[in-house]
């Protein structure tokens, strides 16, 4: 998607009216899959094991790190 503004009115006739999506799925949705669902772009190509590695390498994990899970005790 570009740095222009999206156009609020026209994404929700798309989706509500068009696609039919209910309030709570439309608004649950990002812009990327509204457009993806709507035929306006292509999906992204599947995360192949370079492109992870190569992510891994941009963003490494930290032993400080924060996770979601909570820990396990035991």
């Amino acid at each position: 998607m570009s740095g222009a503004p999206l156009d609020w009115p026209a994404l929700m006739r798309l989706g509500l009216r068009d696609l039919r999506l209910q309030p709570r799925d439309f608004w649950a949705l990002t812009p990327a899959e509204l457009m993806i669902m709507a035929g306006l772009t292509t999906a992204p190509a599947a995360l192949t094991r370079a492109r992870l590695d190569q992510l891994a390498a941009r963003y490494p994990d930290s032993k400080d790190a924060r996770h979601d899970t909570p820990e396990r005790h035991g």
